[in-house]
């Protein structure tokens, strides 16, 4: 298990170097990407904190430069009434990967650990059985060959009120406050209980928790992305060299003038 670390106190990041860093990492999730799908690999990426921790943003930078064939992200509204008939588990395994897929789950089967659970949305009965049963069907999927890497995102309260009140003054950011979000910045504690209990519970041996301080988004975002990346022995698969070639001149005629007469957008910029 790593050891705690706490960068809180280092110089701030300036924006070339983050910029730097970031775009190298993406450079290298490219050659994962590619390792990926040569080996056939199945993987699953869990990505679990406290609302406004920062995981849309580590997954909007995973995703940005891969190819969204490989790298699918699953966020799930609410279960449906017909899904709650099925088993808790099962609208989630739906999503699983075939091979040389990863499925990054923002807020995944874990949500029955904690917004359910505080909010009274499971019987105690469903929770406990939750936190039993949980470790054996992952260990389940990980026999059968599936990749999970389970990751908890861990801000400071200051820090969240801080970004929800941003949330609540920038017209491109208010669609990220729910009304579930007001309820959790309120329970504070509640939600560090269903936390501390879910750990004990569930960070096990073959699938354990890797926790993100992320008070400071530019290195939470560099930091998990290098430690993703780390979770794997790829290499740089060498490819094919791309030759354009000469277009196909045959048929030449004005292709700009057939457009005249048509509707386009107004060129404001």
């Amino acid at each position: 298990m790593a050891k705690k670390s706490n960068k809180s106190d280092d110089k701030k990041l300036s924006k070339k170097e983050y910029e730097s860093e970031l775009g190298r990492l993406q450079g290298e999730l490219v050659k994962l990407q590619y390792w990926v799908k040569k080996k056939g690999l199945r993987v699953i990426v869990v990505f679990e904190g406290r609302d406004a921790a920062g995981k849309g943003g580590v997954i909007k930078r995973i995703i940005e430069r891969v190819s969204p064939r490989t790298f699918r992200v699953v966020a799930l509204p609410a279960p449906t009434e017909r899904e709650k008939t099925q088993m808790y588990i099962q609208r989630y395994i739906a999503h699983f990967p075939a091979a040389g897929e990863v499925v990054i789950f923002d807020r995944s089967w874990y949500n029955r650990a904690g917004v359910e659970h505080v909010m009274g949305f499971c019987t105690d009965e469903e929770y406990e059985r939750f936190l039993q049963d949980c470790p054996e069907f992952e260990h389940y999927f990980i026999e059968e060959g599936i990749i999970l890497i389970k990751y908890w995102f861990d801000v400071g309260m200051e820090e969240q009120s801080r970004r929800f009140q941003s949330r609540i003054h920038d017209q491109r950011k208010v669609w990220k406050l729910s009304p579930m979000d007001v309820e959790s910045y309120q329970r504070w504690y509640q939600y560090s209980d269903a936390r501390d209990k879910m750990l004990d519970a569930t960070d096990t041996d073959h699938a354990p928790w890797h926790i993100v301080r992320s008070d400071d988004k530019k290195r939470a975002r560099l930091n998990c992305i290098t430690h993703l990346l780390n979770q794997f022995p790829y290499k740089e698969l060498p490819k094919d060299k791309v030759n354009l070639g000469k277009r196909n001149m045959k048929g030449k005629y004005d292709d700009q003038s057939t457009l005249e007469g048509r509707n386009f957008i107004p060129e404001k910029f």
